[in-house]
C-alpha cells in the first residue's frame, strides 16, 4: 500500500529548441505521453532559447545545432554562463565527432541523432536528468576512433572552407593573406590529418566530422 503523505517525483521538464515546428510538434506529442514528463516551452532559434530557459528553468533542454540568429553550441555557452548546472540534449543530424565534442565543451550533458530520436530520446532525457551522460553510440564510436588524432587548426579549417566554396589556392592565399605556397603547406597537413588524397575528399570528411558545415547540393570543388 502506497503510503499517500509521501509526495510523488515530480515529472521532468522539458523545452525544446529547434527550428522546424513540425519536429517540435512531434517531440513534444512524444513527450507529453510519458507520464514522468511535460513539455514547458519550446523556442525556435537559439537566442529565443536562452529567454525561454531562463524564464522556464526546464530540468532539460533538447537543443538542435544549425538555427538562424543563434546557433546550438552558442545557445548552450550562454545558457550554461547563466545556469552551470542545466542539463542540455543536443538532438542533430550532424554525426561528426568534432561537432560532438564543441557541444560536449560548451556545456551539453548529451547528443544524440534525430534518426535515432525514436529509439533513444526518452532514456536520453531521463539519463540527463538524472546527471548521466547519453551520448549516440554512432557519434561514441567517432569520438573514440579520432581521439587520439591531431585535430585540425582554425586556420586549416578556414581553407578548408574556402575549399569548399570552390577557390583555387591562390584566391584562398589572397583572402587570408597567405602566400599560395603556405596554402599549399596546409592542404598537405589537412590531407595527412584526413588520411585523404584529395580536395574533394578533404571536404566531404571534415563535413562528416563538424568541422565545416556544408549544404550537399551547392557545395562546388576545385582541384587547384
Amino acid at each position: 500500500m502506497v503510503d499517500p503523505a509521501v509526495s510523488q517525483p515530480l515529472p521532468i521538464s522539458v523545452l525544446v529548441v529547434d527550428d522546424h515546428p513540425m519536429l517540435r510538434e512531434g517531440i513534444g506529442a512524444v513527450i507529453e505521453r510519458q507520464a514522468d514528463m511535460r513539455l514547458v516551452g519550446e523556442a525556435r532559434d537559439g537566442a529565443e532559447a536562452v529567454t525561454q530557459h531562463e524564464a522556464l528553468r526546464p530540468d532539460v533542454t533538447l537543443m538542435d545545432i544549425q538555427m538562424p540568429k543563434l546557433g546550438g553550441i552558442e545557445a548552450i555557452e550562454a545558457i550554461r554562463a547563466r545556469t552551470p548546472d542545466a542539463a542540455i540534449l543536443v538532438l542533430t543530424t550532424y554525426p561528426g565527432d568534432t561537432q560532438a565534442l564543441r557541444a560536449l565543451r560548451a556545456g551539453a550533458a548529451g547528443y544524440l541523432l534525430k534518426s535515432c530520436i525514436r529509439k533513444e530520446l526518452l532514456d536520453a532525457i531521463r539519463a540527463v536528468n538524472a546527471g548521466r551522460r547519453a551520448i549516440c553510440a554512432d557519434v561514441a564510436h567517432d569520438i573514440a576512433l579520432h581521439a587520439l588524432e591531431d585535430r585540425l587548426t582554425d586556420r586549416e579549417i578556414d581553407i578548408l572552407r574556402l575549399v569548399a566554396e570552390g577557390h583555387p589556392n591562390k584566391q584562398i592565399a589572397w583572402r587570408l593573406s597567405l602566400s599560395t605556397d603556405t596554402v599549399k603547406a596546409h592542404m598537405k597537413n589537412i590531407f595527412s590529418k584526413l588520411g585523404v588524397a584529395d580536395r574533394t575528399h578533404a571536404v566531404i570528411v571534415a563535413a562528416r566530422r563538424g568541422y565545416i558545415d556544408i549544404a550537399e547540393d551547392v557545395i562546388a570543388y576545385t582541384d587547384a
